[in-house]
């Protein structure tokens, strides 16, 4: 199962990877993307879930942000993770910004966020 979400700013996106540390959750495993107007998340899970899981998780997630339906470059992206190519081969190829896949990890999008509001010397809205 996948759950691909469109997501505003990076607090968003870490109270995603919050909610599957607990475990509630078959996660296989996580991507995370960032473009210049928010945070791109696909979830893909182990196997399917319950209809009451499916329906909490789908609720959660609509709370936090929208569903969406990737262009052909990150669907191209996603799918490069999904086979096992490196995050920095893929980033190369499809000129996209992989902040994190595999385990959801807290730490990889946090240094995400600091490297690049340094970078910038602000800290732009979808970084908050």
């Amino acid at each position: 199962m996948d759950y691909v979400y469109f997501l505003a700013n990076t607090s968003l996106t870490l109270r995603v990877v919050e909610f599957l540390h607990k475990g509630y959750l078959p996660v296989r495993f996580m991507s995370v993307i960032h473009q210049i107007d928010g945070w791109l998340i696909r979830v893909k899970l182990s196997e399917y879930l319950e209809p009451h899981q499916h329906g909490d998780f789908q609720a959660f997630m609509n709370e936090l942000g929208i569903p969406h339906e990737p262009n052909i470059r990150i669907q191209m992206a996603m799918w490069g993770l999904e086979t096992g190519q490196s995050p920095v081969a893929v980033m190369q190829r499809y000129q996209v910004a992989v902040v994190s896949h595999g385990i959801p990890d807290r730490e990889e999008i946090e240094e995400f966020r600091t490297q690049f509001v340094r970078g910038l010397g602000y800290c732009p809205e979808t970084l908050a």
